[in-house]
């Protein structure tokens, strides 16, 4: 497999081993009206910690889950027992979710060694594999070095700049009817609608019906059903920055290497009322 994916198989073979760090990175919409920690508790991956994207954010901004600066990372997942030299192994409980966006933020930060759990909780459950209940151990900190990848990164001047010249494409990991413009979006003052020359690719597309990734060539090809053409930079953007990652990591697995995450995606540019809008398809 990819250094940025294992599987269920793998990781229950090294459960335990003392160079693995386990994050449970679970996120779910605001209207989903579900309770990370009180799941976490009532059943996670032996060893996992929990790895909270709204926690490990800016959250001086008024756009959420802003990434962090890197000493506020780095301060953090000290404290998860993480530091130079581990490998990072995330999961989410939706299968493949919010995962992605604990594995890029991790890439940002320089942590190269780290993957996603191919099937997430749910894969590891239908397999009968161990669950531990209660909190997470209080883990031995660690010595973490964040080094900032600025090149990953893409905010709404970068965007607006891409969109102008043509010099990078976006591609938006939200619905079919988010895209359009059909449906409501889930946070309040933001508008309905699309980037002007985006291109939409529900993230859903990059999965198979148990919550695993597609093969790099299936990833490819959805992509290019999307009409982005990949031997030109990507920008990736969701609602918030989070699904967009799982385009970024489809992107990686693909062997593309020019791509970047708007990290204030649709919430950003939807809630701006000077930054132009589409609706209807592409």
């Amino acid at each position: 497999m990819s250094d940025d994916i294992v599987s269920t198989e793998w990781l229950n073979a090294h459960l335990g081993s003392p160079d693995i760090a386990i994050i449970d990175a679970s996120w779910h919409l605001p209207t989903a009206k579900r309770d990370t920690k009180a799941e976490f508790a009532a059943g996670h991956i032996p060893g996992a910690q929990v790895f909270d994207i709204d926690a490990i954010s800016d959250t001086a901004s008024n756009l959420p889950h802003m990434l962090p600066s890197p000493e506020k990372f780095s301060s953090i997942v000290r404290k998860l027992g993480i530091g130079d030299g581990k490998k990072v192994i995330a999961y989410d409980a939706a299968g493949l979710f919010s995962a992605a966006r604990a594995w890029w933020m991790f890439k940002v930060f320089g942590h190269e060694d780290v993957a996603v759990l191919d099937g997430g909780l749910p894969k590891w459950m239908a397999e009968g594999r161990p669950l531990e209940d209660g909190p997470a151990l209080k883990p031995q900190e660690r010595h973490f070095t964040a080094r900032y990848r600025r090149m990953m990164v893409r905010d709404q001047s970068d965007v607006a700049a891409a969109l102008k010249s043509g010099a990078a494409q976006i591609a938006d990991a939200r619905s079919g009817t988010r895209f359009r413009g059909e449906e409501v979006e889930p946070r309040p003052g933001v508008r309905a609608g699309h980037m002007p020359g985006a291109r939409n690719l529900h993230y859903a597309s990059l999965l198979n019906p148990d919550g695993t990734l597609k093969s790099p060539s299936e990833i490819e090809a959805a992509f290019r059903a999307a009409g982005v053409d990949l031997s030109r930079p990507v920008i990736t953007s969701c609602g918030s920055g989070i699904t967009a990652a799982i385009l970024s990591l489809g992107l990686t697995l693909a062997g593309v290497r020019d791509h970047a995450l708007y990290d204030g995606s649709w919430t950003e540019w939807g809630g701006n009322p000077d930054a132009p809008i589409a609706t209807g398809p592409a």
